[in-house]
């Protein structure tokens, strides 16, 4: 009797499902990645020998806080630091011109609250110039 020989399947692996689950993964990355776009743009100052201009006599509010968060508007304190004092201290020294430069200095060791609560008082009183004064920070060699 002659019996027929039983052809063995090749063995293989059923590639994609894998190749599924990469591309899932490659979208899913790509989604939840944040692209920043970052640019360093050199640029060389020009040179001048002349005199540099007197500066100009620009006025602003400037709010000073000391390290017990007490506030000076334009060199005058206030009598207390509640947002109420110095939200009418400053609508009064602008006059309604909230185009002003709204300047925020404060000493190192002012607590938090005492910034944003000035902040504050310059978002609600519209002012959209608002600067916070630092001190560069000594180059270490």
């Amino acid at each position: 009797m002659k019996f027929k020989r039983q052809r063995s399947q090749e063995v293989g692996v059923d590639l994609t499902p894998l190749i599924d689950v990469v591309f899932l993964l490659l979208i899913f990355f790509m989604v939840s990645t944040t692209f920043t776009r970052e640019s360093h743009l050199q640029v060389e100052l020009p040179e001048a020998s002349a005199e540099p201009a007197a500066p100009s006599e620009v006025w602003q509010i400037d709010v000073v806080i000391n390290a017990e968060g007490q506030y000076f508007l334009n060199d005058r304190p206030l009598v207390n630091n509640r947002r109420e004092t110095l939200e009418r201290g400053v609508s009064e020294l602008a006059e309604g011109d909230n185009s002003l430069p709204f300047i925020i200095t404060a000493d190192a060791r002012t607590p938090h609250e005492f910034v944003v609560r000035a902040m504050d008082v310059a978002g609600r009183l519209g002012f959209a110039k608002l600067s916070i004064t630092t001190e560069r920070e000594a180059e270490s060699q």
